[in-house]
């Protein structure tokens, strides 16, 4: 006689428990895996360092917000500049978070119509998005590093540095995004050839 599975023996109230734990599992087992893991050591240097970055900035962000709340509300003072370097450090870490999402294949994507595709297709319209991701970022870099050259200038009034450390992360951002999907692209490129799937 066959072992009935545990959803058949235990009452549903289990079953459900049994499913949430399995799910929560998943999800700790997927946080905690190396995502760099299967790449070469030059481009693990480069994710480890754009992700150490954008982790010192979020730092920063967090620590100033929180040294300020506590000022105010325990001293009743606060910092002029806080709010102006949090609003300067913002777009690095979007930036980072931009590219390292590139990367990692974690970026958002609607992959419904893609699905759908005939397989024979998928290949010549997957390489379109790539080209067309890396237009968009190139234009968006070349944009920004425009806007960078014509009013990366002005000063910050309390920090008193120029405003173009910060929108720089703009350029920086997207043409590092680009870069990010001209690698991907090689990548996918390559496995096609190799025979990949």
């Amino acid at each position: 006689m066959r072992e009935k599975p545990q959803s058949e023996t235990g009452s549903p109230g289990q079953a459900k428990d049994s499913l949430a734990d399995q799910i929560a599992e998943a999800g700790r087992r997927l946080e905690l895996h190396d995502p760099d893991r299967r790449l070469p050591p030059l481009e693990r240097w480069v994710n480890r360092t754009v992700e150490a970055l954008g982790a010192l900035v979020l730092c920063t962000i967090v620590g100033v917000v929180f040294s300020n709340a506590v000022a105010r509300y325990a001293f009743n003072t606060s910092f002029l500049w806080a709010e102006e370097l949090v609003l300067l450090l913002v777009p690095w870490l979007a930036m980072t978070g931009v590219f390292l999402s590139v990367r990692r294949g974690t970026m958002i994507r609607i992959e419904y119509f893609f699905e759908r595709l005939p397989i024979n297709v998928r290949g010549p319209v997957a390489n379109i998005g790539y080209l067309v991701n890396i237009a968009v970022l190139v234009f968006m870099g070349w944009v920004s590093a425009d806007f960078l050259m014509l009013f990366g200038g002005d000063v910050a009034p309390y920090l008193d540095i120029p405003t173009g450390w910060s929108t720089s992360a703009l350029a920086f951002g997207a043409f590092g995004a680009a870069l990010a999907f001209v690698v991907a692209f090689h990548h996918e490129w390559q496995r096609r050839r190799d025979g990949g799937t």
